[in-house]
């Protein structure tokens, strides 16, 4: 099985980027992982709302196989505590399938998106940048992976 982290955009903030590589590094030696980023649309800012996210729709849509289990990280979605997490993780594992986490972009997901995937999860009730989600998602699926473990990584 395969973990992907599946964005919209490049992560432009240097500090960001280092720590979303130092993450993926840990996540290597746990379970072969993938952050795909898809490119920025252009002329975005000549576009509305609804048309930029239903372009960035079409090209996660395009990204996506029909055998992957595809869970949106999305406000609405579904909420848990890190060891919630870890056991929802290792039962998709178990599963076999490929899982692919999506991050959509600043206005969120086109309907299209939303009705191929397969589920929801929320990593907070806040709102974050979804440039810094990028970060807290790889984080906790690392943390995730030491708690399977046993590992001194997560104090609870």
């Amino acid at each position: 099985m395969r973990i992907t982290l599946l964005v919209v955009g490049k992560t432009t903030d240097s500090r960001l980027v280092s720590l979303i590589d130092d993450y993926r590094q840990r996540l290597s030696h746990y379970v072969p992982f993938e952050l795909v980023v898809l490119p920025d649309l252009k002329n975005a800012k000549a576009l509305s709302e609804e048309q930029v996210k239903a372009a960035e729709g079409d090209a996660i849509l395009r990204a996506l196989t029909p055998s992957m289990d595809v869970v949106l990280l999305d406000e609405h979605g579904k909420e848990m505590r890190s060891v919630e997490y870890a056991d929802w993780l290792q039962k998709k594992m178990a599963s076999g399938r490929d899982l692919t986490l999506v991050i959509g972009g600043p206005y969120g997901f086109s309907p299209a998106v939303y009705e191929r995937a397969n589920s929801k999860l929320s990593l907070s009730q806040m709102t974050f940048s979804h440039q810094m989600i990028r970060l807290m998602a790889i984080e906790q699926i690392y943390r995730a992976m030491t708690i399977l473990r046993g590992e001194p990584y997560h104090h609870e």
